[in-house]
């Protein structure tokens, strides 16, 4: 038995027609056309113009800014510093974002809002709290000014929030049906979080750890009172590139932006692959 099938020519055209991929409305192309000309005007035209400062003062001044002994052991110091400071935040802002998220305890709230107080309180005015409480005469005794782990202090506490405020409403909207049915098939908590819980996280954990490490090597105002700004010692890149500045070298001042422009390109591009891969093993 054959079976007959009543087409109508106009409604079958009007079915099978697709929607032509990459075609915008006028709403669309006029939202996208907006966004991208505020993009370029704060971001995309002023790096634009800062690369292009460190060529027109040419290869040489490039080449001597950067092996000056001074600005090479200040780029080293800010970039040690801020690797450091991410791997920490990555695991103890991950931590964090799971108490709050997991834990119910007395005074939740209040660290929830406390999270945030490096996010609003200015650089400078951090910079006086942290040289109060761990400079000279510190209350705490304990006295880090001027040193090295100076810088790693500061960058901790201005970095904080990132890794915490990324992580914490993935974990909220994570769903614990998975979990509990791994736990039915006797896996451990270990062997859950790694293979469930991580995966999920991996994105979030990338995007707050690139937050964290961009801040930390462009970070100035919280520790030029606390680290002392010492040459060879505990300068860091943003102040090596105000010295320039204020000796009127603005070429080498843009070598110096412009290799720091570099090295966070190039840790957010790595930071994506790997949450990429270990989404995928997951």
């Amino acid at each position: 038995m054959s079976t007959v099938v009543t087409r109508v020519p106009g409604r079958v055209a009007r079915r099978r027609r697709s929607p032509r991929t990459g075609a915008l409305g006028v709403t669309s192309g006029l939202g996208l056309g907006v966004a991208m000309l505020w993009f370029s005007l704060l971001v995309l035209i002023p790096l634009t113009a800062v690369v292009a400062t460190t060529v027109g003062g040419g290869w040489d001044s490039f080449v001597a800014a950067l092996t000056n002994e001074q600005t090479a052991a200040a780029v080293r110091l800010t970039v040690e510093q801020s690797l450091l400071v991410t791997a920490v935040n990555v695991v103890m802002g991950t931590a964090i974002a799971w108490v709050l998220v997991r834990d119910r305890f007395w005074g939740r709230a209040a660290l929830d809002v406390v999270i945030d107080i490096p996010f609003a309180l200015p650089t400078i005015v951090a910079g006086l709290v942290l040289l109060a409480l761990y400079g000279p005469g510190s209350p705490l005794g304990v006295d880090v000014a001027n040193t090295g782990s100076a810088v790693f202090l500061a960058l901790a506490f201005v970095t904080l929030p990132f890794v915490v405020r990324t992580v914490q409403p993935v974990l909220e909207e994570l769903e614990h049906d998975a979990e509990e049915a791994a736990a039915s098939l006797g896996a451990t908590g270990l062997t859950t979080f790694r293979r469930i819980i991580l995966p999920s996280l991996a994105p979030a954990i990338a995007a707050g750890a690139a937050l964290s490490f961009a801040r930390g090597i462009s970070e100035y105002g919280s520790l030029v009172l606390l680290s002392g700004n010492l040459p060879l010692k505990t300068e860091v890149a943003s102040v090596r590139v105000l010295t320039y500045v204020e000796n009127g070298d603005p070429a080498a001042a843009a070598a110096v932006a412009t290799i720091m422009l570099a090295v966070a390109v190039t840790v957010i591009v790595l930071l994506d692959v790997l949450q990429r891969r270990v989404a995928r093993r997951g």
